[in-house]
């Protein structure tokens, strides 16, 4: 239970105290009422005595009396009718609230921190006024007047004739039996007189002598002069004294018909009726009706002493009935009295307390005590007989369920047992509990014995009180007398009110002992349908036990906590039941319990709606809504149009233009994206646009960071090489993944589309209409100086309140709104506004649905930060700016739209397109660029490339390459710089400058380019990404450039592989011949397979030329026989091509030497110029051979790299390979071009395209299709470095290739061997340098053939003159020497027997290594 103000033992004490009646003459009540109160009110505040008295009991002992409080009332106050203690109790209860402005009182139990009431003044305040409006009742003498002051004023012209006459109604109130109603305690009462006294409208001597003559007539222990009003009653505000009378008066004079409180509890119910059609309770104007339990005497409307011609405490007495309505303006009290006053009133008191009312009631003590003894035969004493009564033969007592039902059994006035109750209620009143607690026990069994139980049961509470108050607590607490007497009470007697009062006594001894569960369990069983405010302050109490228990009962608390809510809101305390509500929330929120939870908040939410308390209501309708609800349907309908009322109720009513939260649908702000620009336009007939980026597009971690990387290459080079140092990528379209540090850059006159993302938590469908957007804008001048004076700023709230500002929008869990900005400046965007309302229901009603307009702010947490220390020790959150962009002056805005843009391709097609760049903005652009991914893909052309024809449809049967009508002959050459087709160096170009009519785009201006497109050399589905890059004529200090996104996917099939290798050629060049050509030659072989399925309808493939690239060999002629047909090629055929390559004219210059020779065989009568747009485009364009070489056949791939970079440098060993290796260089890109002939919807087409081969090392075959990379092997984890490689060396077969040698002479000779036995014939040996070196020669021609197979084969020569040379040539140098051979007999001969060794000049130590052979030389020696 909750505290109290007073201890146990003071509110039992304060309970049960000595009532004395009060009869005053008319002119005493007027001299009273010159203080705007009764004789009885005048006494109030000072019935407590602040002195100890002391009385003697029966064995003469003194007994002390402490605290003693005496309860002075009018002989004429009538009980309250049942209707009237109800409506007193109700209004007791809703005129004590908790006081505003106290510190929390924070209760920790376990995980809880509980607010809870530490005190509970409304349960005080019902529980003084119940135990005061209970009537007196004939088995217990508790409440029974003991004595009766008899009040006459100084100024009567008889007092003492008038002290006869209040003396003889007393008589005839008490003993004519006319009247049941007021009780009297014994028949001999005390009769006090008391004489008044006006001080300041009297005769003091008269009243002086008349007192006199009162103490001589009744003495002076009965009598007493009480002087007051010692002041007149018109003192002046100054003078104004204290009012105790006030808090004793407020209660009573609240009990008027109509009160306040009782007007807006009306109203509430009116109110709760407009709300839903539920009833909470019973009203308290109905239940006045009802019969009240407490109906000891049925006649006792009859009974109350009523004579007019006297007035008997009449002004108390109207008051208690509830007769005179409650003044609005306060009265003051005491206007008449001084202090000197109230402690004559306090010495009155207490002179009738010790010197009347102690001796009176020890005297009918003794007389009690002398009675019983004389009747029933015991001893002297009855204190003394205690040991006999308790000693043994104790009967045992009979349950109640065995006892007869003899509640309306009653005893006659003179009844022993009635005599034993007496003296125990009067020692009681004197706090002599030990002699109390004897009696009661001795009448308690008495009672029990005649099964008189009503009696019975209150001895039984009186005794349990008695021995609960007694000092030094010689026995325990017995609570089982009070259990009993409960059960007694309830069941037996059908009497709820004494139950409730001995429950109420019980719970208080309970809980001071600390046995709270005990009390909880009592004060539940008290609670009842007869009465819902008992039971609603019972449920309370209860709950406050269970939180107050050693170890906290919470989830009881809260549980009897909506228990108690919702009987106090049946009895009509919607403050109180608000408050129980409120309180039992702390348990159940957020802790799971979403159906307790959901109840409670309803709950809480209809009773501030009836409170008047509007913004409670919302709030707590609001956390129902928002939260995942597990209701059902029909019940989430409930609430949200419940919601909806209260909402539109509480909008009418304010004036506030700020429209107020909305708690549905979910706004999820961090999912909120923003978009800059237009929106994408779709396809028109052939033209497809370019895709750009739109709110449809799901964000791609990977791409944005490739359209970052290639913006940042488009950047560099428009800035000629160098990023600026405040780039920062172009973002269209913000969202949770992307940067949102920096505030976003919007252009005039654009639009800026917002994305919100909504989420219906509930079970039905939500309406939304009149969606818009409220922003804050600041204009800005950006073209001034930075620190310019901002402008005022606006907003859209006062329009956007009133439902002028409107977007419709999609369906879908997502709404775009769209935002133009018509001026430069830093705008704001806050809230999304919106009307709410409810889907219409097919139920056959005509009712409209409900929309109430509200908005959701718009509040993205940005990124977590963790960077520094701090932030990473702590939890800090960076700014995210998606929402705040700065309006920046106009640029241009570019579309663009392909024509004729395929979606298939084969592998090398060339196919042309169109594009067309359309200025839709008001401001020039320039500076067009283009940026890919896949740079090889596609191509502009050079500048000096012929752009006809002009128009997709004129260019539509045309060829894609340039041609002339030229035979098949020897190769016709060009020289060819990189630079006319925008390529630097040995990289490939990634970005492109597209050539634009007199350098820029005008407004509204547009402009088609030929577009050449080669499809990729892997098939399979391909990712395109272009990137247009595009600045504005006038700069901008704000937005430099802007850029246009675009991603195609072309589907690839296969069309032809070509695989080439180079090998040395073993002739030399001769004299005058070759060598003027170019010099040294090679083979080239170029296998071409058809590797198409037929899938795409092609027949067959074409080989109409073959071209080569290279800055140091060229193709020269084609050594096919005539006539061959391997240029055609249908599915699954091969052809093999062979060729001739020399080496490139020495050209002089470091520009020369940077050029590409193209020489073109033509295998038809057409010539395609390959050194022209698009061939030369796509080759230049091409992968580096190092890209190709990856798919080629070659082995060595990243091990080999790695291998090489492992490998220590310098040495002559290191030099020494370099050169021998680029012995075996070639260098040689082979272009094959080619046509295929498609059969689509019945019409042939000609397909054209080109494929590429990268020829880098002799022997070695290219290919043109990139093979499948191959899987990595895993490679185990070392812990030890790896052992340096061996320093590279060359190989023997490297070095066997440095000097290539032929051998000239005729191939027949005639000698006349009978005339001539010797033959000697000139031979001429030519020695051709490979390397870029000097090399040292030694020719050895002293070999000869061993071999018996040679010799069987080849007869024996001789070499005449010196058998072995040195020399040394210079890099490609060739040298001859004439050698003559000598033969002795016609045969035929291999002069293929010189052996020739070679070296590095610089090689030092390095021994000679002998070179590769030619064929063998074979020459005929006839005989004539």
């Amino acid at each position: 239970m909750a505290q109290c103000a007073q201890s146990v033992q003071e509110f039992v004490q304060d309970s049960f105290v000595p009532t004395v009646a009060v009869l005053c003459s008319a002119d005493a009540e007027r001299v009273t009422r010159r203080n705007n109160l009764s004789f009885p009110e005048l006494l109030r505040p000072f019935c407590r005595l602040t002195s100890e008295g002391h009385l003697r009991d029966p064995n003469n002992l003194v007994v002390v009396v402490k605290g003693l409080r005496i309860s002075v009332t009018g002989v004429n106050t009538q009980p309250l009718q049942p209707g009237e203690v109800r409506k007193l109790l109700s209004q007791a209860v809703s005129g004590c609230q908790p006081p505003e402005g106290l510190p929390a009182n924070v209760v920790t139990a376990g995980d809880y921190d509980l607010n809870i009431s530490a005190t509970t003044p409304w349960f005080e305040a019902y529980r003084e006024n119940f135990l005061q409006s209970m009537p007196a009742s004939d088995h217990e003498f508790l409440n029974h007047y003991l004595a009766c002051m008899l009040v006459v004023s100084s100024r009567e012209a008889a007092p003492t004739e008038q002290f006869q006459r209040l003396s003889q109604e007393q008589h005839r109130v008490q003993h004519s039996g006319e009247y049941t109603h007021p009780k009297w305690f014994i028949p001999n009462t005390l009769k006090y007189y008391v004489l008044l006294h006006d001080i300041s409208d009297g005769d003091e001597q008269r009243a002086d002598s008349v007192y006199e003559d009162m103490k001589q007539r009744y003495g002076t222990q009965c009598c007493y002069l009480l002087k007051i009003n010692s002041r007149a009653a018109a003192a002046g505000p100054a003078e104004q004294m204290p009012d105790p009378w006030s808090q004793y008066l407020q209660k009573s004079r609240a009990q008027s018909p109509v009160s306040p409180e009782a007007c807006e509890d009306a109203a509430v119910n009116n109110v709760e009726n407009n709300v839903s059609s539920e009833v909470d309770g019973h009203d308290v104007s109905d239940a006045l009706s009802e019969s009240h339990p407490l109906e000891l005497d049925q006649t006792s409307n009859l009974g109350y002493p009523g004579n007019p011609s006297v007035a008997v405490n009449s002004i108390d007495t109207s008051r208690k009935q509830g007769g005179l309505p409650a003044s609005s303006t306060p009265v003051a009290h005491g206007a008449c009295l001084t202090l000197n006053d109230h402690d004559r009133i306090r010495q009155f008191i207490q002179e009738f307390t010790f010197r009347g009312l102690l001796p009176h009631i020890e005297k009918n003590i003794r007389q009690l005590n002398d009675q019983l003894v004389s009747r029933k035969g015991l001893s002297r004493s009855l204190f003394s007989a205690t040991k006999k009564w308790f000693g043994g033969g104790k009967v045992p007592e009979k349950s109640i369920a065995e006892l007869k039902n003899t509640a309306g059994l009653l005893y006659p006035p003179e009844a022993p047992e009635l005599q034993i109750r007496k003296m125990a209620d009067l020692c009681f009143l004197v706090q002599h509990y030990e002699l109390a607690y004897s009696c009661y026990h001795t009448a308690k069994k008495d009672f029990l014995s005649d099964q008189a139980m009503l009696y019975a049961a209150g001895a039984l509470e009186m005794a349990a009180m008695s021995a609960f108050l007694q000092s030094g607590a010689p026995r325990p607490y017995p609570a089982h007398y009070m259990e009993t007497a409960i059960q007694t009470y309830r069941d037996v007697c059908k009497n709820m009110v004494l139950a409730e009062r001995c429950a109420l006594f019980s719970a208080e001894v309970l809980k001071s002992q600390v046995k709270y569960s005990e009390a909880a369990a009592l004060l539940i069983k008290m609670t009842s349908e007869d009465s819902d405010l008992r039971s609603a302050l019972l449920l309370e109490q209860a709950a406050h036990c269970f939180i107050n228990m050693r170890s906290p009962m919470v989830r009881k608390f809260a549980f009897h906590m909506i228990l108690s809510g919702h009987r106090f809101s049946k009895a009509g305390q919607k403050r109180h039941a608000l408050r129980c509500y409120c309180q039992a929330m702390q348990v159940y929120k957020g802790k799971g319990w979403t159906l307790a939870e959901d109840h409670i908040n309803f709950t809480i939410g209809r009773q501030s709606f009836t409170l008047r308390q509007p913004e409670n209501a919302i709030a707590a309708f609001r956390h129902i809504l928002i939260n995942d609800s597990k209701q059902v349907a029909t019940q989430q309908s409930a609430f949200l149009r419940e919601y909806l009322y209260v909402y539109k109720s509480v909008s009418q009513s304010s004036s506030d233009v700020t429209l107020p939260q909305l708690p549905l649908p979910c706004l999820h702000s961090a999912q909120t994206r923003v978009f800059f620009g237009h929106e994408r336009r779709l396809a028109e007939g052939e033209k497809q646009a370019a895709t750009h980026v739109w709110l449809d597009q799901e964000y791609d971690g990977e791409q944005a960071q490739l359209w970052a990387e290639l913006e940042e290459q488009v950047v560099g080079v428009a800035n000629k090489g160098s990023v600026p140092i405040g780039f920062q990528p172009t973002q269209y379209c913000l969202s949770c993944h992307t940067d949102n540090l920096r505030y976003p850059l919007a252009v005039v006159e654009e639009p800026i589309i917002v994305e919100v993302v909504f989420r219906n938590p509930l079970k039905v469908p939500l309406a939304l209409a009149e969606l818009s957007l409220l922003w804050k804008f600041t204009p800005k001048d950006f073209s001034r100086p930075p620190g310019g004076v901002p402008g005022e700023a606006l907003s859209n709230e006062k329009e956007a309140a009133a439902g002028r500002v409107s977007a419709a929008p999609r369906r879908g869990p997502s709404a775009r709104l769209q935002l133009l900005p018509h001026k430069t400046g830093e705008l704001q965007v806050l809230s999304v506004l919106y009307s709410l309302g409810t889907v219409e229901e097919d139920n056959g009603t005509t009712s409209r649905p409900t929309f109430v307009r509200g908005r959701q702010d718009l509040e993205i947490q940005g990124p977590r930060l963790n960077t520094t220390k701090e932030e990473k020790t702590s939890v800090r959150h960076g700014p995210d700016h998606r929402l705040d962009p700065v309006i920046t002056p106009p640029m241009p805005l570019l579309e663009v739209f392909f024509i004729n843009f395929p979606t298939g391709l084969l592998c090398g097609e060339i196919r042309k397109a169109w594009v067309e760049f359309v200025n839709v903005s008001a401001v020039p652009l320039t500076g067009l660029r283009v940026a890919s991914t896949h740079p090889e893909f596609f191509t502009f052309g050079c500048a000096a490339s012929d752009l006809t024809p002009v128009t997709p449809t004129a260019s539509e049967h045309c060829s894609a390459y340039k041609t002339m009508a030229t035979p098949p002959s020897v190769a016709a050459t060009m020289l060819v710089s990189p630079a006319m087709f925008g390529v630097s160096g040995d990289d490939r170009p990634t970005v492109a400058e597209i050539p634009l009519v007199g350098g820029g785009l005008g407004p509204g201006e547009a402009l088609q380019i030929p577009l050449w497109l080669r499809g990729p050399d892997r098939e399979g589905v391909h990712e395109i990404n272009f990137l247009f890059y595009y600045e504005s004529v006038e700069k901008n200090a704000k937005l430099s450039h802007r850029v246009l996104r675009h991603k195609a996917f072309i589907c690839a099939s296969r069309s032809l592989s070509v695989r080439a290798t180079a090998c040395h050629s073993n002739t030399l060049p001769r004299r005058g011949g070759a060598e003027e050509e170019g010099g040294s030659s090679m083979l080239v072989f170029v296998d071409v397979e058809n590797i198409n399925t037929s899938e795409a309808g092609v027949r067959e493939f074409h080989i109409v030329q073959v071209s080569s690239s290279s800055r140091q060999w060229r193709l020269h002629t084609c050594i096919n026989p005539t006539g061959d047909r391997d240029s055609r090629l249908a599915s699954r055929e091969r052809g093999k091509l062979c060729f001739r390559a020399t080496r490139c004219r020495t050209q002089e210059g470091e520009t020369h030497a940077r050029k590409y020779t193209f020489a073109d065989l033509n295998l038809g009568n057409e010539q395609i110029v390959s050194s022209t747009t698009p061939c030369a485009d796509f080759f230049f364009r091409r992968g580096s051979p190092s890209e190709a070489q990856k798919g080629g056949v070659s082995v060595g791939g990243a091990n080999h790299t790695r291998r090489q970079s492992l490998t220590p440098a310098g040495g002559a060993d290191d030099g020494v390979t370099g050169v021998v290796q680029k012995c075996s260089e070639v260098e040689l890109n082979i272009i094959v071009l080619w046509k295929a002939y498609v059969v689509e919807d019945n019409k042939q087409l000609i397909l054209e395209g080109q494929l590429h081969v990268a020829l880098q090392t002799v022997g070695k075959e290219a290919c043109s299709v990139p093979q499948k990379e191959e899987a990595q092997e895993m490679v185990l984890l070392k812990f030890k470095p790896d052992q340096p490689p061996p320093v590279s060396r060359p190989t023997l077969e490297q070095l066997s290739r440095l000097i290539k040698t032929c051998l000239h002479y005729p191939e027949s000779y005639d000698h006349p061997f009978p005339q001539k036995s010797l033959c000697m014939v000139p031979v001429t040996l030519t020695l051709s340098n490979c390397s870029l070196a000097q090399v040292d020669v030694i020719i050895d021609l002293r070999h000869k053939t061993t071999s018996p197979e040679s010799l069987e084969v080849h007869g024996t020569f001789t070499w005449l003159g010196q058998t072995q040379y040195k020399l040394q040539l210079r890099p490609h140098e060739v040298q001859r020497l004439v050698l003559k051979a000598c033969f002795f007999q016609a045969g035929v001969y291999n002069l293929g027997t010189p052996r020739v060794f070679a070296k590095m000049a610089q090689a030092g130590t390095m021994c000679e290594t002998s070179q590769q052979s030619s064929m063998p030389a074979l020459i005929v020696i006839n005989s004539v």
